[in-house]
């Protein structure tokens, strides 16, 4: 295995969504092939529907087949080894055996951490197909991605099913029952996810307990410890005062709407600008799905920031103030900036989407809140979840003309994690606190609730 991963690419698997060491990838996809071999059964409707999409279509068809031989052509340059999966038909087969898992925590031998492919068994198929040009067509086709999404709501329903447990508690794979795997209810990833949760900076001191059951709702001697499902429990929520509001009668400080690591900053951010580029400017109209709001937003001020793994993910809102208007818009669930892949000089993301972030804002499935600030120096802005590949169900749990305080729900992302952007007017002066860090892709989470900045 090339090892230079860690100096290429030394944030790349930032939030954790894939293993840093690429054999633990190897070895699932090598036992999921075993699996469904060993197992054969016929594809679910909505994956053999994508079949029939792909080979109905001759371009679709060439581009499916292209996508994977081309990431073969490259593998002695990419950064993390060997290309697993070799063909569509191959990829097809492997998703059908993933329908009916749930994410693993696999134990890394060297660290005795967790390692797991959490939220994106579907995405380590796919990182390197992704990452080439013939993947950047197919995954950019408007009938590819809505079936997708059938494919993607019928894991989901497994994964809300009390059939997704079983990762819950138990300490062998059915993939092949007998490789160990870390039960996420477990000492091992319940330590993991408390350092995690202690690790998030913010105001004042971190009240952050040390115990899992301290810092997460469960219900203690209930089987599964209360959780209905594997979504159940990646969307667990914090016990009372585990992430208090900063200043919550202080309308001018802006609260973290997430449980997330700083990206970026962009002011001035231009109504249309051309996002496919290497850059990734932000294009208002598109991430905005053309609403007629865009405009009022126009030169404003862009804050980006990503989940992790083992984080909390619901949203909450950052201001007090109204709901005005609720939209998810339906985009794409597997589509990289080109220039994060085979093309890049310096390689491909070994965790794609991860570097493409900035683009998704104007591609990916993602929600659109609009709060009218009680506070007259905010106004109108709009808080933006976005999702990244499996992580594509953003669910919005407030309505236009609720009131909302600073600090309470707004919804959730189900089955993975994200990243969010934060959008404000023209005119409204923000000054930042990300807590002695730079933002990017090495950044820290900062608490939800916590002040992220304050209107002068």
């Amino acid at each position: 295995m090339n090892k230079a991963v860690d100096t290429r690419h030394p944030h790349a698997h930032a939030g954790g969504w894939v293993p840093r060491d690429q054999a633990h990838v190897a070895r699932w996809v090598q036992r999921l092939r075993q699996a469904v071999t060993r197992q054969p059964r016929p594809l679910v409707a909505p994956i053999a529907g994508l079949k029939a999409l792909v080979e109905q279509d001759p371009v679709l068809h060439l581009q499916a087949q292209a996508m994977f031989d081309e990431a073969w052509q490259h593998e002695q340059s990419t950064p993390l080894g060997q290309i697993e999966v070799r063909s569509f038909d191959e990829f097809l087969l492997l998703l059908n055996g993933i329908m009916t898992t749930a994410p693993e925590a696999y134990q890394d031998v060297k660290t005795q951490e967790p390692a797991g492919l959490i939220g994106f068994p579907i995405n380590a198929l796919l990182n390197w197909p992704m990452a080439t040009a013939a993947g950047y067509d197919f995954f950019a086709n408007a009938l590819v991605n809505q079936q997708l999404r059938k494919i993607l709501g019928y894991w989901a329903d497994f994964l809300q099913s009390p059939a997704s447990r079983y990762v819950l508690t138990e300490s062998v794979s059915p993939l092949d029952h007998q490789t160990l795997i870390v039960p996420w209810l477990g000492e091992v990833a319940k330590e993991k996810m408390v350092r995690v949760a202690q690790g998030a900076l913010g105001a004042g001191d971190n009240p952050t307990p040390d115990r899992f059951e301290e810092i997460f709702h469960t219900v203690p001697g209930e089987q599964y410890e209360g959780f209905a499902s594997w979504d159940d429990f990646f969307t667990r929520r914090f016990c009372p005062g585990v992430r208090p509001v900063t200043a919550p009668d202080d309308d001018s400080v802006i609260a973290n709407a997430c449980e997330s690591a700083p990206l970026q900053v962009v002011r001035g951010v231009r109504r249309q600008d051309a996002f496919w580029l290497k850059g990734q400017p932000y294009s208002l109209d598109n991430l905005l799905d053309f609403d007629p709001r865009a405009a009022a937003f126009e030169g404003g001020t862009l804050y980006q920031a990503f989940l992790s793994a083992l984080s909390y993910h619901r949203w909450h809102s950052p201001v007090s103030g109204t709901v005005r208007s609720v939209k998810v818009v339906n985009g794409s669930y597997y589509l990289a900036n080109r220039h994060q892949g085979f093309d890049n000089p310096e390689g491909p993301d070994p965790s794609a989407p991860n570097q493409s972030q900035p683009f998704l804002t104007a591609v990916a499935t993602r929600a659109l809140i609009f709060i009218e600030a009680d506070n007259p120096k905010i106004g109108l802005m709009c808080v933006v979840p976005v999702g990244m590949a499996e992580v594509s169900s953003c669910e919005v749990t407030v309505q236009p003309g609720q009131r909302i305080a600073k600090g309470e729900q707004l919804g959730m992302f189900h089955f993975g994690g994200s990243t969010h952007c934060l959008l404000f007017s023209p005119g409204v002066e923000l000054a930042f606190d990300f807590y002695g860090q730079q933002p990017g892709l090495e950044a820290s989470n900062l608490r939800i609730n916590t002040a992220l900045a304050r209107v002068g």
